[in-house]
């Protein structure tokens, strides 16, 4: 049996999904798609536009016209992938604070979340996949071949975001991050548009105690053994 062409990854904020997946995705020869890039890609083109305190109905009908894609190609500036929008390589520009500050507002937005979907499965369709964010399983891909969700707490979370921090030679507070965290899972989980959840067939993955080679390993044992199931 083939592996699973379609692989939905879920979790909250910092359980390792971007990360865990693009090494999966490297090493079984899948192409990685970080659903949050088409938001913060959209939110960066409101925010050239001067558009970006616009209306829902505005920033979909901008959605629905700008073009944004999404490459396995990276470099050796630590990139995971390339976003394109308008063919410009906006790779880190959508990791810049302004979008930061506004890709959540975009993000939540019914309409906006509907054509971005859209997109999300035509890639899906035309390739094999593994998709990382937090409605994967349960609003983009529903039907995936295979779905996961990792989950971690919220102090293994912030203990992970804050040595990244230090390593990287930046200021932070653990306890700072590790409060910003929940309340990042309480806004996931409880907004009525495509909140997180688990889906019910997900195979659900704890990765507190697990570095992200362990939990990479973990990952494709569990694609393998979705492999070795009886067909249908």
């Amino acid at each position: 049996m083939p592996l699973p062409r379609s692989i939905a990854v879920d979790g909250p904020a910092g359980s390792g999904k971007s990360s865990v997946s693009y090494i999966v995705a490297r090493d079984l020869d899948y192409l990685f798609i970080d659903t949050g890039a088409f938001y913060r890609a959209l939110t960066l083109a409101a925010i050239e536009r001067g558009q970006v305190d616009a209306t829902e109905a505005v920033l979909a009908e901008l959605g629905a016209h700008i073009k944004i894609g999404i490459t396995s190609d990276v470099s050796s500036d630590g990139r995971q992938y390339t976003v394109l929008l308008e063919d410009k390589d906006v790779t880190w520009a959508i990791r810049e604070h302004a979008v930061e500050a506004h890709v959540s507002r975009v993000a939540a937005m019914r309409s906006v979340r509907s054509l971005i979907n859209v997109r999300q499965r035509a890639i899906a369709a035309q390739n094999k996949v593994i998709m990382a964010g937090r409605d994967i399983g349960t609003a983009v891909l529903p039907d995936a071949d295979l779905k996961l969700y990792l989950d971690a707490s919220p102090e293994a979370r912030g203990r992970r975001r804050y040595d990244q921090l230090i390593a990287a030679g930046k200021p932070a507070d653990l306890e700072e991050i590790t409060q910003d965290l929940r309340a990042r899972d309480l806004y996931d989980s409880s907004r009525t548009v495509d909140p997180l959840r688990q889906a019910p067939d997900a195979v659900y993955v704890n990765t507190d105690d697990l570095t992200i080679p362990g939990v990479v390993a973990r990952i494709e044992q569990i694609i393998h053994d979705w492999r070795a199931q009886p067909t249908p």
